[in-house]
Order: C-alpha cells, then sequence, then structure tokens
C-alpha cells in the first residue's frame, strides 16, 4: 500500500487502565489533575474577567494557553482519569473551551488509535495522517497541495486547527446523516456543554465569540498541534511508530505525553508519573523505538520547520 509521506498523527490517544489497574472497591482521585482543571477552568475565567478588558493580547495570550490545557486534560481523562467514575471524569471536562471535539467522539477515536499493531495505518488507526497513495491521488490539487503544506511543522501550527474541524465536521457529518446515534449523541452533548462557553465568553467576558474562536481556539489547538506533529511515524515495528521529545518547557502544558512512547506503553498511568517511568528506563525506551528520539521541539522545528 502506497502511503503519502507525513510526519504526523492528528494527536491524542489511548487504552483505559486495565482492569488489575482499577480497584473497584475504592473511590480513587489524582489530586495534582485535579489541581490542574481548577488552575485551567481558573486561569481561563479570570484572563476573560479581569484581564480582557485592560490587556486584550494578553488575555488571549492566556485563553490559549487554557484551550490547550483543556485539550490535554481531556486526553488524560479519556484514559480513566483523575478518578475510576467514567461519568464523574466525563462532567470535569464537559465544557468545551476548544470548541471544536466533542468529548466522546475523541474518546472513542482515541482509544482505537492506541491499538499500537495499527498505528499510522491510514484505514485502521483513526488517528493517522497517512493516506493511501490512490485515494491521495484522487483528491483535488488544491487539497493536495494544503496537505503537503500542513505536512510541514509550521503548515500544521497554522493550517492544522481548521483542516481538523473540517475534516471531523465532514465525517461525523455523513455518519450522523447515515443514522449513527451514537456519534448524533455526543454531537448533542457537546452542543450542550457550548452553550455556556458562548454566554460566558459574550456575555460575561464582552469578548466576540468569533474573536475568541479565530484567536485563543485557533492558537490552543496549533500549541497541541508542535505535541502531535511527529507523535507518530511509520516503522516496521510498532515500537519504532512513537516518538520520544526527551525534554520540554512544555512538558506541563502537554501532560508529559512529549513521552508519547511511555504512553502507549503504560496507557493507564497518570501524567505526573510518566517522567520517573522514562528516567528508570532511559536506556532501554530509546533503543526501544529504533531512535525515533528527539532532545527537544527545537530540534524537531528545526529539521520539520518547512518540510514534511
Amino acid at each position: 500500500m502506497g502511503l503519502v509521506n507525513s510526519k504526523i498523527s492528528k494527536g491524542c490517544a489511548e487504552l483505559q487502565p486495565s482492569a488489575d489497574q482499577i480497584d473497584h472497591k475504592t473511590f480513587r482521585i489524582e489530586w495534582p489533575t485535579i489541581g490542574l482543571l481548577i488552575g485551567c477552568y481558573g486561569s481561563w475565567l479570570a484572563s476573560g474577567l479581569f484581564i480582557w478588558p485592560q490587556f486584550p493580547l494578553i488575555a488571549i495570550a492566556v485563553l490559549s494557553v487554557a484551550v490547550a490545557l483543556h485539550s490535554s486534560l481531556c486526553h488524560e481523562v479519556a484514559h480513566g482519569h483523575p478518578t475510576n467514575n467514567a461519568l464523574l471524569n466525563e462532567a470535569l471536562v464537559f465544557l468545551p473551551l476548544g470548541l471544536v471535539y466533542p468529548f466522546r467522539r475523541f474518546k472513542s477515536l482515541h482509544l482505537r488509535h492506541h491499538g499500537d499493531e495499527r498505528l499510522t495505518d491510514p484505514f485502521d488507526d483513526p488517528e493517522s495522517c497517512y493516506q493511501a497513495f490512490w485515494k491521495h491521488q484522487q483528491l483535488p490539487k488544491i487539497i493536495q497541495h494544503l496537505l503537503k503544506v500542513n505536512n510541514t511543522m509550521v503548515g500544521r501550527f497554522v493550517l492544522g486547527p481548521p483542516m481538523m474541524t473540517v475534516g471531523l465536521l465532514l465525517s461525523d457529518g455523513r455518519l450522523i446523516f447515515e443514522g449513527d446515534s451514537r456519534v448524533r449523541r455526543a454531537w448533542l452533548l457537546h452542543a450542550v456543554g457550548m452553550v455556556p462557553v458562548i454566554v460566558l465568553v459574550s456575555l460575561l467576558f464582552g469578548m466576540p465569540f468569533w474573536l475568541y474562536a479565530l484567536t485563543a481556539v485557533w492558537i490552543g489547538h496549533s500549541f497541541i498541534s508542535i505535541r502531535t506533529y511527529a507523535e507518530h511515524q511509520w516503522a516496521e515495528r510498532p515500537e519504532g511508530r512513537t516518538i520520544i521529545v526527551e525534554r520540554s518547557p512544555l512538558g506541563l502544558l502537554f501532560l508529559n505525553n512529549n513521552l508519547h512512547l511511555v504512553h502507549h506503553k503504560h496507557p493507564g498511568i497518570a501524567w505526573y508519573r510518566l517522567p520517573e517511568l522514562f528516567r528508570a528506563r532511559r536506556s532501554e525506551w530509546l533503543k526501544m523505538n529504533d531512535g525515533y528520539v528527539y532532545p527537544n521541539y527545537f530540534a524537531l522545528l528545526k529539521k520539520h520547520a518547512f518540510r514534511g
């Protein structure tokens, strides 16, 4: 099967903790994640209420970071954190600060993505950005060109959010039209969560909603695209398909998913334990993924800023 070269996977993907990792008799709560959730929503509200009226550019920057962090927290919740109650976890990220992705759709597709034997497969991995060559050749030339630009790191930062949004709306719209009740229910719940976000932004913050969408939301998703840009590549061995970025000042924003191979091998482990697991077996991890390792995201940018 011919594949269009791409260094990217749309990002987030995971499995629920296995049965032996969950104590069904004892309620579990992970306070570091709860603290981040409070900080995420608190900074989002504070920037809109207190910073936006006086310093709009700073407010947009803070809102963008909050949107990106909320996306990372949704990823964490999809893995069964911060409690062992799935409905409670979902409620904790119910307000869609990033507007675009219904949580239940993200969770469903993300868990499927975590079948490492299928990583990057354009048909079996729902988060793959690879395409079958024959399918790519059937696309209009303008779409092929946009995809080529989107396969660069700078292009992904700029074009990634709107292209992801359009692709999701088209694919899920088709499923809803075909009668998929689960997809329809996910979008209905998403719409319910959108109502308070729209009210808060438009009425309480006094910020034009279109401006919020085109600045904070777009930039927030672009931040996440730094992490997701090269999370997966094609390789014969599944372990060689998942990246390790050893150090990053954005580690907290990404909840340590720069150590993405560690996450894939331990998908039920909380984000704050990943660095310890990596340090304890660093040489093994680097050998395991056949050298698909970068020291930081700047090194990745130097290599792929304008080429895929």
